[in-house]
């Protein structure tokens, strides 16, 4: 058994052949190191090599060891790839997804307040309406209130003649109707001349205003009765018959 050289640190047995291997990728160093035993040597365990040990390293390209390697710093890089682009697709379909709900929201909002807008204006257009109806309702109220009562006598039916008078531009005073009916039919609505010409005629005078049916169907106005006996009716038929001959019943004092 042979003794080691005086001076030097215990070596190994047999002569080696060392390949190491070794490739940087993604900042991390790959080491493949195999110890392969010469010609007729005997195979023995791998000892802890030191500073002061002899080391032979070589790299082949062509070795299955660097291929494999290769192959798959290759893959691994192709995979940080593909998933580098999968998180930039992710990232701008998320982009695309929030873009798109704000969109959204704010279309809605939009419709919303365009709805409510709508309502409002609805809402006011409909106060509007109800407020104008309920003006016109009170004018017509107001209208009907206003309208005066009259009695049912001589004085009564004067009034109300006159009032219907002023409504349809027909002159003529109280004083005027009042000595013309005096003189007529001294008040009695019911008055009837049966005894002058007009009656021989077939056509008596009738009424507070002695009127014959032509003159009345003629001249008679509209809202009033459509009766000679009617002292209202009688009344302002006349009046309005007197204004287109006379110009007035006022100015009429004697028979006409």
């Amino acid at each position: 058994m042979s003794q080691n050289t005086p001076g030097h640190s215990r070596g190994l047995k047999k002569t080696h052949k060392a390949t190491i291997a070794g490739v940087a990728a993604l900042g991390a160093a790959a080491l493949t190191l195999s110890l392969v035993p010469g010609n007729g040597s005997t195979e023995t365990e791998p000892q802890a090599l030191n500073t002061s040990q002899k080391v032979a390293w070589s790299y082949d390209a062509g070795s299955p060891q660097a291929k494999a390697l290769a192959a798959s710093i290759s893959d691994q890089q192709s995979t940080i790839g593909l998933k580098a682009q999968q998180d930039a697709a992710a990232k701008a379909k998320a982009a695309k997804a929030k873009a798109a709900k704000a969109a959204k929201a704010k279309a809605e909002a939009k419709a919303k307040a365009d709805a409510a807008a709508k309502k409002r204006a609805a809402e006011a257009k409909a106060k509007a309406a109800a407020k104008k109806r309920a003006a016109t309702k009170t004018a017509a109220s107001r209208s009907v209130t206003r309208t005066p009562v009259f009695a049912n006598n001589l004085d009564g039916w004067i009034r109300e003649a006159l009032y219907i008078m002023d409504k349809h531009d027909i002159p003529g005073s109280y004083h005027g109707l009042h000595k013309n009916i005096m003189r007529e039919s001294s008040g009695n609505p019911y008055a009837i001349n049966n005894w002058d010409i007009n009656a021989r005629n077939g056509v008596p005078s009738k009424g507070l205003l002695q009127v014959i049916y032509p003159t009345f169907k003629a001249y008679h106005v509209k809202g009033t009765k459509f009766d000679q006996y009617d002292p209202v009716a009688n009344i302002v038929a006349a009046a309005n018959y007197a204004a287109d001959r006379y110009g007035s019943i006022d100015n009429v004092n004697s028979a006409y």
